[in-house]
């Protein structure tokens, strides 16, 4: 008697059987690579953030938290830029430029109204050019670090305090320099999800204006 062949569904099955711990296998490792992608793009993000506050790159200032030395002789202008964007506010520097002795601890002010009738939070990034400048222009304090809360109409002087240190005289590319121009520019503050600008504490270190 022949032996007849097994039904093609039951082979199919067979093989199926077979690749299926394969198949299995290769999702995990897919996903699995997935998984680290999103980590690693997460990750890139503080890593670039760190980077550029310790080289200035991209124009980052650096942060002391205690005033320079005594300061030099040499002088260079500072000149100070406002931006707002998608915020219902006034914003622009109280001076436009200022002379400071390399080393000085110097304090500026911006002022910042709120045109709307509705309370308003942003929050200010900022940068300084050139960008080589970024590694030596150090902030003490600014309304920079925290969000800013501003009610309807309200008219606020918000301060900064910086110095430029004498390390840029020793820099072949940075001690030709000048003048320095410090640029702010407000975004509303996003929290929770809803894309609208909430509030938060205050205006921590702002001084009242009209």
């Amino acid at each position: 008697m022949s032996t007849l062949p097994p039904p093609r569904e039951s082979g199919e099955r067979a093989a199926s059987a077979r690749l299926g711990p394969r198949h299995r296998r290769v999702a995990v490792a897919c996903a699995s690579v997935v998984l680290a992608m999103v980590g690693a793009a997460y990750a890139a993000v503080p890593l670039y953030k760190l980077f550029c506050q310790v080289t200035g790159y991209g124009g980052t200032t650096q942060r002391a938290a205690a005033p320079s030395a005594p300061p030099l002789e040499k002088k260079i202008t500072v000149r100070f830029d406002a931006n707002t964007s998608r915020l219902p506010w006034s914003f622009a520097p109280v001076e436009r430029t200022m002379d400071v002795r390399i080393g000085e601890t110097s304090l500026a002010f911006y002022r910042a109204e709120n045109t709307s009738d509705k309370p308003v939070t942003g929050m200010a990034t900022f940068n300084v050019t050139p960008e080589i400048a970024g590694s030596y222009f150090y902030k003490i304090e600014c309304f920079c670090f925290r969000e800013q809360t501003l009610e309807p109409g309200q008219s606020v002087e918000m301060p900064v305090s910086f110095y430029v240190d004498a390390g840029i005289l020793d820099d072949p590319d940075a001690r030709r320099l000048t003048q320095i121009t410090l640029s702010y520019t407000f975004y509303p503050s996003i929290k929770g999800g809803s894309g609208k600008p909430v509030a938060a504490d205050g205006a921590t270190g702002a001084r009242r204006g009209g």
